[in-house]
């Protein structure tokens, strides 16, 4: 199949949607939300297919009275998405320059009040958190979320369409960070917006409506009961377990922005980003490069027309070179020797952002911060997750075997950068217990609130452990949910054990995994093998140490890097 992103053969009408926004701006696609402070919530300018069209973006509730949500959400900018890493150690900073005088605790909790808060996960996948590495070291992974909500004045002028002001927002960018347990590397996947998936049962916990499980695009997540559906779904889809989410809207964007001071971006050739039909973010840049901030950074990070063949995919590279660039600068410190900028950028942060309970308050974004700020910038990697049209070149899905093999990698919490895999290896213990004596308990973990569990799993993998001479094998009825099979084994002494186990099987080495809640081998039987007693061959090389080709990857210190200008949109 050809690859691309959604754009130009998208469903009539959504193509109808885009043409009647007011301000032709281009709506942005999936993903990890631009970047470190302010970006990209790109919120797509795009109407997104399938939006319900009847609701309120600020969703009051029956009685006149204002939502949790709707608190948060009506009238305030959406936590901004992008607001990431460093932009939180700016955030910490200024709050410490305060700190030590009569009026910091006022500013603390004026910055604490700004905050909106949102549940982290609506879902019932059951998935759990990864344990934490024989060094006690546990990965993290947060979900930026941009959204496109006319909720307010602010956003119905920086997003158009005011027709759209009561539509719930949609999730028109969407991130994952992952930050390695060992904090060595940083990898950013995207996903196009308009990427079709499972949306799984949710249940809005502001008015107690349940949305069905649906097969939709993935921006309409949000419109499920709010951010904990996008996190859920996006848990689904990939099998990574995610510990927090930020979100922000068109305001917040352009807010970080301008607290900021300007990102310096790069094109190849004049573009402006318009054409007589209305389409286009308005973005108009000569070029070379240029320190965008505002409305026009905004602009940047929601340009589809203008960019190479304009679409999703390609706004989704602008993303990530704006991120990359915003990280060095705020690296270099550069914005950090104002106070009265510092001050900006704190209250321009909380203003911006919507986060889980884990995350709600300045001092959590700042310890946040000090774990963010140890990866080195060579060692940040970004990726769009690889995709195909699906049929009728509508919309996209998840590419066989690349994508999965991209998923893997972060669940297994290795480098998309590929290298981890000049790490040393160390020699492979030998076994030392006869097989016929080894303790192992096989356990189904196929548990899935999308394609449910498969039955019988364990005890169909203990029958043919048994004929592998694995004779005292035994299984656990208890029901888990996992997206790998996996064997965890105690301690150093059976991880020879677990290796030959896993051999035995076909599984890859990195299905062994030393686990302290072990008292022995536990074989689980994931998602990836959900049928046959013989582990199945992967579509991509499951034990690969790299990002595939089709995941466009780019590193955090390529300041080369310089965006394709469309000729139809150059001047």
């Amino acid at each position: 199949m050809r690859q691309s992103s959604v754009r130009g053969d998208r469903p009539r009408r959504r193509q109808q949607a885009d043409a009647q926004d007011l301000g032709g701006y281009d709506s942005p696609s999936g993903s990890s939300g631009p970047p470190p402070d302010a970006p990209g919530w790109t919120p797509d300018d795009e109407v997104g297919s399938g939006a319900d069209s009847g609701t309120r973006a600020g969703r009051s509730d029956k009685g006149g009275g204002t939502s949790r949500r709707g608190r948060r959400r009506a009238g305030r900018p959406r936590r901004r998405k992008g607001g990431r890493i460093l932009r939180w150690s700016a955030l910490a900073l200024g709050v410490l320059l305060v700190g030590g005088a009569g009026a910091g605790w006022f500013y603390y909790e004026h910055l604490n009040g700004l905050l909106r808060k949102d549940h982290l996960d609506l879902g019932s996948s059951g998935l759990q958190k990864p344990e934490p590495n024989a060094f006690g070291q546990s990965p993290l992974n947060i979900l930026m979320i941009g959204s496109d909500g006319r909720n307010s004045e602010k956003n119905i002028d920086l997003g158009g369409s005011r027709e759209d002001a009561d539509r719930k927002p949609l999730a028109d960018v969407q991130m994952l960070l992952h930050v390695s347990a060992d904090r060595s590397n940083m990898s950013v996947i995207s996903i196009p917006r308009d990427t079709r998936v499972p949306i799984p049962k949710c249940t809005d916990p502001d008015d107690g409506k349940v949305y069905l499980q649906d097969t939709a695009a993935i921006n309409q997540s949000l419109q499920h009961g709010g951010p904990g559906c996008t996190v859920a779904t996006w848990k689904e889809l990939t099998g990574i377990y995610i510990d927090h989410f930020m979100m922000v809207d068109f305001s917040g964007v352009v807010d970080m922005a301008d607290a900021i001071g300007g990102v310096p971006v790069c094109v190849d050739n004049n573009v402006y980003s318009h054409d007589s039909k209305g389409h286009g973010s308005g973005l108009k840049l000569t070029k070379g490069t240029h320190s965008v901030k505002g409305v026009q950074a905004l602009q940047w990070l929601r340009t589809r027309y203008g960019f190479e063949d304009n679409t999703d995919i390609g706004r989704t590279k602008a993303q990530h070179m704006y991120m990359n660039s915003m990280v060095r600068q705020l690296k270099s410190g550069t914005k950090l020797t104002d106070p009265g900028k510092l001050y900006d950028l704190a209250e321009a942060a909380t203003k911006a952002l919507t986060v889980d309970d884990g995350l709600g308050s300045p001092k959590k974004l700042y310890d946040l911060a000090g774990e963010l700020q140890r990866v080195p910038t060579k060692r940040i990697t970004m990726v769009t997750m690889p995709w195909q049209y699906g049929p009728g070149e509508k919309y996209v899905l998840p590419k066989p075997g690349d994508a999965e093999q991209t998923f893997t990698l972060l669940r297994n919490d290795t480098s998309l950068d590929g290298k981890d895999a000049k790490k040393k290896p160390t020699p492979d213990p030998k076994p030392s217990t006869a097989k016929d004596q080894l303790k192992v308990v096989v356990q189904n973990g196929t548990n899935s609130t999308v394609s449910g569990p498969v039955p019988h799993r364990a005890s169909v993998i203990q029958q043919q452990l048994a004929q592998l001479g694995y004779t005292t094998a035994g299984t656990d009825s208890t029901l888990v949910t996992q997206a790998d099979t996996t064997i965890g084994y105690p301690d150093d002494k059976q991880r020879g054990d677990a290796l030959a186990l896993a051999k035995a099987l076909g599984l890859p080495k990195s299905a062994v995994k030393q686990s302290a809640s072990a008292d022995g081998l536990r074989l689980v039987v994931g998602n990836d093998w959900r049928e046959g007693p013989t582990y199945p061959k992967q579509g991509a090389d499951k034990g690969s140490d790299k990002a595939p080709e089709s995941a466009d990857a780019l590193n955090g210190e390529d300041k080369k890097a310089c965006m394709k200008v469309n000729p139809m949109y150059t001047f």
